[in-house]
Formats: structure tokens, C-alpha cells, sequence
């Protein structure tokens, strides 16, 4: 399981922005500055809807330079576009569904509602270096992040050419 500081293995999973299918790989994306990882259940489902929307509408986000946002879960790029053309969600979102990514994280549900593997809501960071500066993640998927000083002070850092 990956800690504050630990470095993150490269990955390449498929992707979606809304217009097609990709592959991402994060090393293209922490190259050129940091990245912020927001894992969830499912799309559609409540709760994820609300939090993916609040990062939708996060201006602190939108307005850092250098600084890419994904969602990852185990939802197929075909769910994962007609839930990003719904809600006008900005930013790719990645299809972890094999669980390897969310399980490196250490940020899988045994089990949650008849769902093995399915990630925990979670927010990581990760900078330049591929190093992790910063973990939120929650037992209770009814619960929901807060985009605070904290988060945006990790991605800040994390966005810091001196880190």
C-alpha cells in the first residue's frame, strides 16, 4: 500500500475525456507537472456524482497550471463517457478494471454493496517525481472529501519544481 512520500509505479490504463477512447499513462502526465487522483466506487451513484461534480466546479483546480485531475474506478470507458457528456465532468476518467492501480494504492473495498475491489473514495496527489504528497481516503463511501487548504496546499507542492 502506498504512504505519503512512496513512490507510485507507472501505469497505462484506458481512458476517456468524453471524445473517444485512450490510453494514459501517468509518467506522460507527471512529466510535466503534478497529478490529483480522485478514486471512486461507481459512476452514476450518488455520492460519486456529488464529489466528481464538486472537483467539476473546483476553481483552484482549473486554475493551476501544470496540474491534471483523473477519476479512476472500475467502470468501463463506456460508462465513464456517457457520465462525464451528463455531468460535464472536465477531466479524463480511467478505467482500473483489473484493480491493479487501486490495489498498488492500497485503496480497494473488500467488499462494498456485493462489489469485490472496488476503490475506496479517495483523493491522492502525486508530484513530478511520481511521489505521493498526499492521501485522503475513507472507509465509508457515503462519505465525501473536502477541498480544502490541505489538498490544495499537496497540490501546490506537489506543483513546486524545488519538490
Amino acid at each position: 500500500m502506498v504512504q505519503l512520500t512512496d513512490a507510485v509505479d507507472d501505469f497505462l490504463l484506458p481512458g476517456t475525456d468524453g471524445d473517444g477512447f485512450s490510453k494514459y499513462r501517468l509518467s506522460d502526465f507527471t512529466d510535466e507537472g503534478s497529478v490529483v487522483l480522485v478514486t471512486y466506487p461507481f459512476d452514476f451513484s450518488p455520492v460519486c456524482t456529488e464529489v466528481m461534480c464538486k472537483f467539476r466546479d473546483a476553481e483552484f483546480l482549473a486554475f493551476t497550471e501544470d496540474v491534471d485531475v483523473f477519476g479512476l474506478s472500475l467502470d468501463s470507458c463506456y460508462a465513464h463517457e456517457k457520465f462525464i457528456e451528463e455531468y460535464d465532468i472536465p477531466f479524463p476518467l480511467l478505467s482500473d478494471t483489473t484493480g491493479t492501480v487501486t490495489e498498488q494504492l492500497g485503496l480497494a473495498y473488500d467488499e462494498w454493496e456485493h462489489h469485490e475491489g472496488v476503490p475506496k473514495r479517495a483523493l491522492v496527489t502525486i508530484d513530478d517525481a511520481q511521489t505521493v504528497q498526499y492521501k485522503w481516503s475513507t472507509e465509508s463511501a457515503y462519505e465525501s472529501p473536502t477541498l480544502d487548504d490541505e489538498l490544495h496546499e499537496a497540490v501546490m507542492q506537489g506543483n513546486d519544481d524545488e519538490t
